[in-house]
């Protein structure tokens, strides 16, 4: 079932929304400049890959069509970091050297906060399609930054209330990647838990990513005689955990969040990876412009598009249309238009509250089945 509903359009109204009808007030000398920072390599790029190819989709279809913004050609300027914060450091740098108006990215929550405050001081917008930590828009310690995803209470809100409510469980076992995303969604998790009356957390217990035997974790959720799992990180750590519990013939559920809703965890997990139950961002496959996004990947890529590769497109479209409205790339400007500006996405015709968050776009809980992750009805 799509949650968010359907979101119709007409042609017009699209470039009206989309593209916004101002020119460029300032002058400026060369190209618009569009950071996209975010994993490209390693065990996480199956995150990373598809903003890279979002943001090229939409700059090219820009270009061609419209000769860029008000004239001016946009190029993209692409950075690894790898989804590690001591390298996204290096990258939020080297994206600022290389002159970048704005920033699509991080990926990761951790690697995003590491390079925030350098795109601060230089009063650089940067939006991330993917960074959930709570405090990269609550905290108020980063004004430049923007999401199109909702952020991790919300979705730990809802593992909990599935978990309560729908199943029926009342002792849960809560495991996190100690990282900033991972063990971030697990505290909220064990909070709304520990909140309950009847329910409880018989296990809260920190993996070190990247590990290969998970066992001794296995055999303390095992003691602990829980009812169920809810894991907060990514996928590597969540397919190894799955598969180490299966085999030992538990078959409790297993609930987790958008790091492991991800055809990657799929593949590495295999036949254990069925029945896994994973938060993600609402369907929004009905969207016209999400159906449009998906055939241009298809048709450039041969592929489909992966994981939050509709949040990185609506970021793309959002920053373009704040710097066309803003008539500029100066932050004041953009910052306004963000806040000010409907723009239709493949996620809905959306703006940006004050601290940054995307409006009325949320978490919908998903689960494997036969082989792929299906939206569940409310």
């Amino acid at each position: 079932m799509n949650r968010f509903g359907n979101v119709l359009i007409t042609a017009a109204a699209v470039l009206v929304l989309v593209f916004g009808v101002s020119g460029m007030a300032a002058a400026q000398e060369g190209p618009i400049k569009v950071g996209v920072a975010g994993a490209h390599s390693g065990d996480l790029a199956s995150y990373g890959i598809p903003t890279v190819r979002a943001a090229t989709l939409v700059v090219e279809e820009r270009n061609e069509q419209f000769g860029g913004i008000d004239g001016k050609k946009i190029e993209l300027l692409v950075e690894d970091d790898v989804c590690k914060p001591e390298i996204a450091t290096n990258t939020a740098t080297k994206l600022v050297s290389d002159g970048a108006h704005v920033v699509i990215g991080h990926i990761c929550s951790g690697a995003t906060k590491a390079a925030l405050g350098i795109y601060n001081d230089q009063k650089l917008v940067t939006m991330s399609p993917s960074a959930t930590n709570p405090a990269l828009t609550q905290s108020g310690d980063y004004p430049n930054f923007y999401r199109t995803i909702a952020s991790d209470d919300a979705q730990a809100r809802l593992q909990v209330d599935y978990a309560l409510k729908e199943m029926g469980l009342k002792k849960l076992a809560v495991i996190h990647d100690k990282g900033d995303y991972g063990k971030g969604l697990a505290e909220f998790a064990k909070k709304f838990i520990e909140d309950e009356e009847n329910a409880e957390v018989v296990l809260y217990e920190g993996v070190t990513p990247g590990a290969v035997d998970y066992s001794a974790v296995v055999q303390k959720v095992k003691r602990s005689d829980a009812d169920g799992v809810i894991f907060g990180g990514y996928h590597p750590e969540a397919s190894k955990i799955v598969m180490q519990m299966r085999k030992k013939k538990m078959d409790i559920p297993f609930i987790s969040d958008d790091g492991v809703k991800d055809d990657t965890f799929i593949k590495v997990a295999g036949e254990y990876a069925e029945g896994v139950y994973a938060t993600g961002p609402r369907d929004t496959s009905k969207n016209p412009i999400a159906k449009k996004a998906v055939e241009q990947h298809k048709a450039k890529y041969g592929e489909d598009p992966g994981a939050f590769f509709l949040n990185a497109y609506a970021a793309a479209m959002a920053l373009l249309n704040a710097i066309d409205v803003a008539g500029s790339t100066d932050y004041d400007g953009i910052t306004k238009a963000l806040q000010s500006e409907f723009v239709a996405t493949p996620l809905g015709i959306i703006r940006f509250d004050e601290r940054g968050d995307a409006i009325g776009i949320g978490f919908s809980m998903y689960q494997v089945q036969n082989g792929k992750y299906v939206e569940l009805e409310e």
